[in-house]
């Protein structure tokens, strides 16, 4: 059941998600007024009407909807990269995640749904703007109790010791190894991604000075297809490049 203000998500005829709160207000959309109080005490999957007569789709928001939805200042990393990541190091619940460059959130999120309820995930952030809106993003999404903003500059050190995964999305990943080496547990996971070649090939020269192994960069294209009867294809959009991923595993 819906209770009064619990964070709720409408879906118009069209897909399109509202991730709102179910209270005494009024949502404005294209398809007419939607009451929100209506939701209230309703079940998930239940209808409500517009004024216009047009029914919006009741449910309750997952941590997809949340990384849809938040607030952005930096791009973000989308999640065909982020379950590149779940998917090469096999992190899971109760493991504890270094998460360096924040930017708005949706990494640390993504991960820190998965390690709940006994995990952590500890962000490191140097932009301030950056922090303020991560925290707002994860208290939204529900993880205060998992993940949590360092303002503090990687490069200078990893305040934690036997991390399962440390994340990198920086301009100069290779200067992170020096703190990321004695910080990761053996058999623990480094994962870089970058938009540039030219940081993953400097990254792959520093690797080898290190406690590193099975090093291997990947990039993930995703192509959505159109299924109609006799006259499936390819879309004619994708997402295709957004960055490189490097794992490696310490030994």
């Amino acid at each position: 059941m819906i209770e009064e203000s619990a964070r709720i998500i409408l879906i118009d005829e069209r897909g399109r998600k509202y991730l709102v709160r179910a209270e005494r207000k009024q949502l404005h959309t294209n398809f007419g007024v939607v009451d929100l109080g209506e939701a209230i005490g309703l079940e998930p999957g239940a209808r409500l009407k517009s004024h216009l007569g047009k029914e919006f789709v009741l449910l309750l928001p997952r941590v997809t909807d949340y990384l849809q939805k938040m607030k952005r200042l930096p791009q973000i990393m989308l999640p065909k990269d982020a379950a590149q990541i779940v998917a090469y190091t096999g992190v899971g619940p109760g493991d504890v995640i270094v998460d360096a460059g924040v930017g708005s959130g949706a990494l640390a999120i993504f991960l820190g749904n998965l390690v709940r309820p006994n995990g952590r995930v500890i962000s490191y952030e140097v932009r301030e703007d950056f922090a303020r809106v991560a925290e707002k993003n994860i208290r939204m999404a529900g993880l205060s109790d998992i993940v949590t903003v360092k303002l503090k500059d990687i490069y200078e050190g990893i305040d934690e010791r036997d991390v399962d995964l440390v994340t990198l999305d920086l301009s100069q990943p290779e200067r992170a190894l020096p703190p990321a080496e004695p910080a990761l547990k053996s058999g623990g996971y480094l994962a870089v991604f970058s938009p540039c070649i030219e940081h993953i090939q400097r990254l792959h020269a520093e690797l080898p000075k290190y406690r590193f192994t099975n090093c291997r960069t990947i990039e993930c294209l995703v192509r959505e297809f159109e299924v109609k009867p006799g006259a499936t294809r390819p879309k004619t959009r994708m997402i295709a490049h957004t960055g490189y991923l490097t794992f490696a595993r310490k030994v």
